[in-house]
């Protein structure tokens, strides 16, 4: 036995005096009290009790200081808090890891994967020793500690209860060095790891982890689960025709089964289409579906079996997109006359064209703001401060150097990655006559003609502005006869208006999002799906959180400034994610080259904090005490 409170020598001290002090008090003679009665032999009589009973009344007071001292002894006992030697010696350090990824979410345990790991936790909290100390961490896309260190059961289970599942893969390497970190010089170091065993590899961008000298427990939770998940949903509009979107989608069958499932397209909540399919065991099935419309805003994609029955994951049937919001763009054209250019400016209804002729252009530049400008044969001295289309620029305000006249020059170099130059085919466009342009440094060369050596088609920036220069009169060829004319058109002012760049249809979960808000904003706040709202922080004009959950999110912001600008937007989440969507259950967990073993025995309710027990037996001694005492028992 072993007093991990205070020593021995000086809890033999406090006993010593104090049980001093209580035995003086009862060796003192009792000194009763004079009272004048009249009645004789009621004296006789009491004297006669006195003889009788005068050795049994020194044997009940005895037995009172006995008491006295035995309840003293246990109070005394319980400041040293005794344990036995081999629990000092041999107690358990534990980072329990608890899966909360999104394949927790299955149900082929009732009622879910993590409802059944907590009760499995709940029962080692239960049986830990005296000795013993836990730490409980929910691992997911972070890991995210939930208390400290502690042997005290009762704040383990109030922990336990605060795990939720998220949308998002659990990050195992990032657990586990957190885990050894925690465990570092600690004594019988142990990481438990409660999960269905879909964990990945346990390395990262660092390397593999390693444990050290920590003992790596595995808990399996799940079966072998079927599973029919979305794991790629994006959708795009048409640059032509912003009222119409395509959509591309991936189904795959994660189980040892065939299914057949029933597709929902949802556009503003109302049903787009509907489709039946058919899934092998594991396939991967990809469906685009083009020209759909009847969305101005949102799209979801629903799936289910077409029996009735769920599968045993939900939280990837269900996927979120967002459309393109459909703004209007501010477009001056400055121009002698151009009917090509007119009418490819006619394709986009959600452009409001402006058009001036080359003498108007000083008074209509500084009339509004512009999106864009477009000079037919026009240079101006000055590159406005608005992003700027030339088609066959000259002089000395032209963003790029016009050089030496080309004679039929065509593309022989083209590059088809930049956005202006999307969905165009320029190989065999026929030019008549053209110029050479120099471009300037960090300029693009996006076409050039004598196999790359004679630049005409250059993309850049100047002043903060974006440019595209265009080296040729494009009535002098046959380009504003083919498909690609107005395509060009159309993709050089979406480039310039960047909204292709910004767009994402969704994010993924288990990633950093940052979100645009205007640079001023210090502060943002995120409605969540299940309709919470949480501060986020802003850094660098993003609104930056980590994605844990899939759905629609809205970005609410004001400046402090007054004045400054307000307002929202709206993005959306999804899972997306063919690893989460494979819940079958794992048998067997590698780390650092050695497979995880099975816990050590917890035994419920066993606990050697035996000054608990001091107490109560002191606590019961003094009832006893107090009933003898009135009783007249031991007085």
């Amino acid at each position: 036995m072993i007093f991990a409170g205070l020593p021995l020598a000086e809890l033999a001290a406090i006993f010593g005096a104090v049980g001093l002090g209580v035995a003086v008090l009862y060796v003192l003679k009792l000194r009763r009290r004079v009272v004048a009665v009249p009645f004789a032999p009621l004296w006789e009589r009491i004297l006669r009790d006195k003889e009788a009973t005068s050795l049994f009344s020194k044997l009940k007071r005895l037995l009172s200081l006995f008491m006295q001292l035995a309840l003293l002894a246990l109070l005394v006992l319980a400041l040293g808090d005794p344990r036995a030697a081999e629990s000092l010696v041999r107690g358990r350090t534990i980072v329990v890891l608890m899966d909360a990824s999104a394949s927790m979410q299955a149900t082929d345990v009732t009622p879910s994967r993590l409802s059944v790991a907590k009760d499995e936790v709940r029962k080692m909290i239960r049986g830990l020793g005296g000795a013993d100390r836990m730490l409980v961490a929910q691992m997911d896309a972070m890991v995210t500690p939930l208390g400290p260190m502690t042997g005290d059961t009762s704040a383990l289970e109030r922990e336990l209860g605060e795990v939720a599942p998220t949308d998002a893969r659990a990050d195992f390497p990032r657990a586990l060095r957190f885990a050894t970190d925690v465990l570092r010089d600690a004594d019988r170091p142990e990481v438990i790891v409660v999960s269905d065993g879909a964990l990945g590899p346990a390395s990262d961008a660092a390397g593999a982890v390693h444990l050290g000298d920590a003992k790596l427990s595995y808990v399996r939770v799940g079966k072998e689960g079927q599973n029919v998940g979305i794991t790629e949903f994006s959708v795009r509009r048409y640059p032509l025709d912003k009222g119409r979107y395509e959509v591309m989608f991936e189904l795959t069958n994660t189980g040892a089964r065939v299914e057949d499932v029933e597709l929902q397209l949802l556009g503003d909540g109302a049903l787009v289409d509907i489709t039946k399919l058919r899934l092998q065991p594991g396939e991967r099935l990809p469906r685009f579906y083009p020209q759909l419309s009847g969305a101005s805003r949102t799209l979801e994609a629903k799936i289910a079996r077409v029996d009735g029955t769920h599968d045993d994951l939900a939280a990837d049937d269900h996927a979120f997109a967002l459309l393109p919001e459909r703004r209007r763009a501010r477009v001056l054209v400055v121009t002698a006359g151009n009917a090509y250019l007119e009418a490819a400016l006619l394709l986009d209804e959600y452009l409001d064209v402006t058009q001036v002729p080359p003498a108007g252009y000083a008074a209509a530049v500084v009339a509004h703001p512009w999106d864009a400008v477009v000079f037919d044969g026009v240079t101006p001295a000055e590159m406005p401060k608005a992003n700027a289309l030339y088609l066959d620029p000259r002089g000395p305000g032209s963003p790029v150097k016009v050089k030496e006249a080309l004679k039929s020059p065509g593309f022989d170099r083209l590059d088809r990655r930049h956005p202006a130059l999307r969905f165009t085919a320029l190989d065999d466009v026929n030019i008549a006559a053209g110029h050479r342009l120099e471009p300037g440094e960090g300029d693009k060369v996006l076409g050039a003609s004598n196999d790359g050596a004679a630049p005409i088609l250059v993309a850049g920036s100047r002043g903060g502005y974006k440019f595209v220069a265009v080296g040729f009169d494009v009535r002098d060829s046959d380009l504003p006869l083919r498909p690609a004319w107005p395509l060009f058109v159309l993709d050089c002012i979406d480039w310039f208006d960047d909204e292709d760049a910004r767009y994402l249809s969704s994010f993924r979960t288990g990633e950093v999002w940052r979100i645009p808000v205007p640079a001023s904003v210090a502060a943002a706040t995120v409605a969540w799906p299940d309709g919470s709202t949480r501060a986020v922080a802003v850094h660098e004009g993003r609104a930056v959180m980590l994605g844990e959950h899939s759905g629609f999110y809205r970005v609410s912001y004001r400046s402090p400034e007054p004045g400054g600008p307000e307002g929202g937007t709206t993005f959306a989440a999804n899972l997306l994610d063919p690893a989460e969507s494979a819940i079958a259950s794992q048998d067997r967990l590698f780390v650092d080259g050695k497979d995880a073993g099975e816990t050590s025995p917890f035994h419920l309710g066993v606990r050697r904090e035996i000054w608990m027990y001091l107490l109560l037996a002191a606590a019961l001694l003094t009832a006893l005490e107090w009933a003898t005492y009135h009783r007249r028992v031991t007085v």
